[in-house]
């Protein structure tokens, strides 16, 4: 009797990507970074009362919340546009546009091109202001792995929407060009001077 050899079915993001074998290799980096692999990358929120939640949640899902709000730099409060009213349907369709993107122009896996951009992109160090018998001064503070991470995200997706706010490109096409620009630790993006910045300034500051 003749027994059909079964082959064992890889689960993939969005049934799309490989999100088991990404290589993060900043060992401070890997054990906050998510990729666990899911066909609908949506946690309703339910990680938010837990410690450490954000750990949990899928980096990919993180890019698409960020979306939600991605012209509030700084002080600086910019339109809201239609797009990212918020609806976690439209976000996520623009961040399946972008990882199409991503894989299109560097034949790589786009999953893995976003663990290295956040990689390269994170700030080591950054300022704070200290305040001594009423005078404030600035001193330079490492920067924990969760905070890394997040700061990745928010300046990339800045850098994006700055260079799409009001002109023909569009929100997915900017996002894909700045985690690509990121991976390749290229100056030109935004990300990246953020973090050369931060990083100067907490040299001058210790």
């Amino acid at each position: 009797m003749v027994t059909q050899q079964t082959i064992p079915y890889t689960f993939k993001l969005f049934d799309l990507y490989d999100a088991v074998n990404i290589e993060v290799k900043d060992a401070a980096l890997k054990p906050y970074m998510n990729f666990r692999p899911r066909l609908l990358v949506k946690s309703y929120g339910r990680r938010n009362g837990e410690n450490l939640g954000i750990t949990k949640v899928n980096i990919v899902e993180r890019f698409a919340n960020r979306l939600a709000v991605p012209g509030h730099v700084n002080k600086k409060h910019k339109i809201i546009t239609n797009w990212s009213s918020g609806k976690y349907n439209r976000n996520m369709k623009t961040i399946l546009e972008v990882l199409t993107m991503i894989e299109q122009r560097t034949k790589k896996n786009p999953v893995q091109v976003i663990a290295t951009a956040i990689e390269n992109a994170s700030p080591r160090d950054e300022i704070t202001v200290i305040e001594q018998g009423g005078a404030r001064y600035p001193q330079a503070v490492d920067v924990s792995p969760i905070r890394r991470i997040h700061l990745a995200i928010r300046w990339m997706v800045w850098g994006a929407y700055a260079k799409a706010f009001g002109k023909k490109k569009k929100m997915a096409e900017t996002l894909a060009n700045e985690i690509v620009l990121a991976s390749e630790s290229n100056m030109e993006s935004y990300a990246m001077g953020k973090k050369n910045e931060s990083e100067k300034q907490a040299d001058s500051a210790r």
